[in-house]
């Protein structure tokens, strides 16, 4: 009987943040990742022995975590939570405020009470950092220091008889209860990668690699692939072509993880999913055996893309040609591959978040196997691969996405025809892959290169790193060997895709100055390695300044008219959220909402949402716009308004309060409109939100299609409005902080 194989692999990765000159580790990002996501993801396997899997650990992520179990990493982040609150001066407590509370509102700062107590209180001075380390008492600032990092604890260690104590304590906690959770960090961080040693040795899981700096491979052997794979793409003005790298890269990737584990790998991901001939011809001089990336490349690749329904279901056809392993073969290189499903592996990384687990478990089996069945009705096993980010979509996750890990576990154990398979053990029972001859340049992301190369920040970007090279080149012969060889280290330090992550329109991060400077320093230290002073072009940034989310506050009454001609003015003085579709380090969300308005009158509660594109583009009978509004926490109300489309109508709407569902009829004196076939609108009278003067009200937009949300806005929090009279409204809005 043909099977369904399910192929998961969990990409690990942090940039490298270390400073190799001074030493410091720039970022938390590592350990704090460590910490909280990379052990309870391998030791879950335990509970569920005939799921296996393949974890994909990059080489620089692991060095970074021994250097912190050996005590040898240091970050400013851990420094400040460490030390006494009472010795710190003012711009060390401004530091504290403003990087601890680095984590998911809902998921990790609102799960433990007081913590959320002390990012309200920052709220309260409007994020004034200075504002608030003067009103932050000792006390305060301990016990920020000690949630923030129990905060980004994995459920494991949570269970801990010591740290499970101080979650009960809740607050008020001690120099000891500090000096504790920092101390229990190294003993924490010290299983992970044994974790994944045992869990290998046993044959749970597969480890595979990735070049050892994270570079994109396929740009290091040429940056003419950025054209390849977009033409007309805008190229740097120095062509960088140094294919020497690349190996390095590998090659080095591949002796850190036989140090490490024992073995060599049998696979790799390459950084990004990105390929080119040249890079499988690299690896198989590696002695690699597999590498895998994504549909779209393959799609590419044979001239043709994959074909859909509404609802993410691959069509016969191209389900036939995804759901294989694949043989390429040129000249004397022959390597074997897996294409990722984008739409299955999307869920996991940005839907099934916003999804209770069992429905979300449930879900996915049902659409593997509507997927699937065409390839299993022709008598064949369908392979499929899921592939993701292995840690930053768990921060979305209640309880770090454990409880639906384990029912959809538990739901493929139970399946007859499913196997969860490593993906050596998959090529192992694969009789005839298919072959390819030749593969598309490109990565995971639209099957091309652009996130890392041809904007303008991304261009310079390489053209400084060209220079750097051509510099070492020049001058490295006659350097002395050690300098020679940390100047080295650092250029391929620079070469890793992380870099030119954050450059460019497509991405920005609470972060992205660090980032920026980190890098422009590992280009620094080249030249100083080698006795010469760094072109004055590092000293300046990179990254441009791009906008960053818009919000402003209702600044006076508004009555919008619901006559068919919405204008100009009828939301001006509105509350306003504008999306930013570049604040997450998960590339891949889809975005549908663009701008948010909210504001009251005398009367009324006026709701309004831009989408970026007309709803007929998009929507089916299954979509539903969802109002959600809730006040403050002293009336603990909460009511929600969804409006069901059809094409650009609305078919049906309802309104409930507090769970309690009612229809159209029930809603007395709401108004819901669809106006141009972009902007939903609605107005929902005061009198059924049972507020009263000086009630907070706090507006949310989010959009769902077959009961998994698409998108929302604003992505965390929402859109407040105070139920104030007009003039109080304006006092509000400009008072100074």
């Amino acid at each position: 009987m043909p099977v369904i194989r399910l192929l998961f692999l969990w990409h690990m990765h942090q940039p490298y943040y270390k400073d190799l000159v001074t030493g410091e580790y720039r970022l938390p990002w590592v350990r704090l990742h460590a910490l909280k996501d990379y052990f309870g993801m391998v030791k879950l396997l335990d509970e569920f022995p005939g799921v296996h899997q393949t974890f994909n650990l990059v080489p620089s992520l692991m060095i970074q975590i021994q250097e912190y179990v050996e005590g040898k990493a240091h970050d400013p982040f851990l420094e400040i939570a460490a030390r006494p609150a009472a010795e710190l001066d003012l711009h060390e407590r401004q530091f504290a405020i403003q990087y601890l509370f680095q984590a998911n509102l809902q998921n990790m700062i609102s799960r433990y009470p007081r913590y959320r107590e002390l990012w309200e209180n920052l709220q309260s001075f409007s994020s004034n950092i200075r504002q608030a380390a003067f009103f932050f008492k000792d006390g305060d600032i301990r016990d920020l220091q000690v949630l923030s990092q129990i905060a980004w604890m994995d459920e494991f260690f949570l269970d801990d008889p010591d740290i499970r104590a101080l979650i009960d304590k809740g607050r008020g906690y001690t120099l000891e209860d500090q000096q504790f959770i920092i101390g229990k960090q190294r003993e924490l961080l010290a299983k992970v990668l044994p974790a994944y040693a045992t869990a290998a040795q046993r044959g749970a899981i597969e480890i595979s690699t990735s070049p050892f700096y994270h570079p994109i491979l396929p740009l290091l052997c040429d940056t003419d692939a950025g054209a390849a794979s977009h033409a007309g793409l805008p190229l740097p003005r120095q062509r960088f072509r140094h294919p020497e790298d690349a190996q390095q890269q590998i090659t080095r990737a591949i002796a850190l993880h036989e140090q490490v584990f024992g073995v060599r790998p049998q696979g790799m991901w390459p950084s990004e999913g990105s390929v080119s001939n040249e890079v499988l011809a690299l690896a198989h001089q590696a002695g690699l055996r597999w590498l895998a990336t994504d549909e779209g490349v393959l799609g590419r690749s044979t001239g043709n893309l994959f074909a859909r329904d509404h609802s993410g279901k691959l069509e016969p056809a191209s389900a036939d040609r995804l759901y294989r392993i694949y043989h390429w073969e040129q000249s004397a290189a022959s390597m074997h591959m897996v294409f990722r499903d984008h739409n299955l592996s999307d869920l996991i990384g940005f839907v099934y978040s916003g999804v209770p687990a069992r429905d979300a478990a449930e879900d996915f089996i049902r659409r593997i196997r509507e997927s699937a069945a065409p390839v299993l009705a022709q008598g064949r096993d369908a392979v499929v691969p899921i592939i993701l980010d292995g840690e930053n979509a768990w921060e979305c996750y209640p309880l770090s996405g454990r409880e639906f890990l384990r029912r959809l576990y538990a739901e493929i154990e139970g399946q007859k025809d499913f196997q969860a398979l490593t993906i050596s053990e998959a090529i192992e029972r694969e009789q005839a892959p298919s072959p390819l001859p030749s593969i598309f340049p490109g990565s995971w992301i639209n099957a091309n290169f652009d996130i890392w190369i041809g904007a303008p920040e991304d261009n310079l970007s390489w053209d400084h790193l060209s220079a750097a090279r051509d510099f070492f080149d020049a001058h490295a012969q006659g350097a002395a060997p050690g300098q020679k060889k940390l100047a080295y280290e650092e250029l391929l330090i620079a070469e890793g895709s992380d870099w030119n992550w954050w450059y460019g329109p497509e991405h920005h991060s609470a972060n992205g100055p660090e980032f920026d400077e980190l890098y422009r320093k590992h280009l620094s230290n080249i030249y100083q390695a080698l006795g010469a002073a760094p072109p004055d072009a590092l000293a300046q940034p990179i990254a441009g300044s791009y906008s960053k989310p818009i919000f402003t506050p209702q600044t006076a009454y508004i009555s919008p008219r619901f006559d068919g001609n919405p204008g100009y003015f009828d939301w001006l003085g509105a509350a306003t959220h504008v999306a930013d579709r570049r604040s997450s380090s998960m590339h891949g969300k889809s975005f549908l909402l663009d701008t948010g308005y909210t504001g009251i009158d005398a009367e009324n509660l006026y709701c309004r949402i831009d989408f970026m594109e007309n709803i007929s583009e998009w929507s089916t009978s299954e979509t539903r716009v969802v109002v959600s509004i809730d006040s403050d926490a002293h009336s603990h109300e909460s009511h929600r308004l969804e409006a069901w489309l059809s094409g650009a109508t609305i078919a049906n709407w309802s309104f409930s309060h507090n769970g309690n569902g009612a229809g159209n009829s029930a809603g007395e004196g709401i108004v819901v409109a669809l106006r141009r076939e972009h902007i939903f609108e609605c107005k929902v009278p005061r009198s059924l939100l049972n507020v009263s003067e000086g009630s907070l009200l706090r507006v949310r937009f989010s959009v769902w299609r077959d009961r998994l949300p698409l998108d929302a806005l604003p992505q965390e929090g929402s859109i407040e409005v105070q139920v104030v009279s007009e003039s109080d409204l304006a006092a509000l809005a400009y008072a100074k902080p």
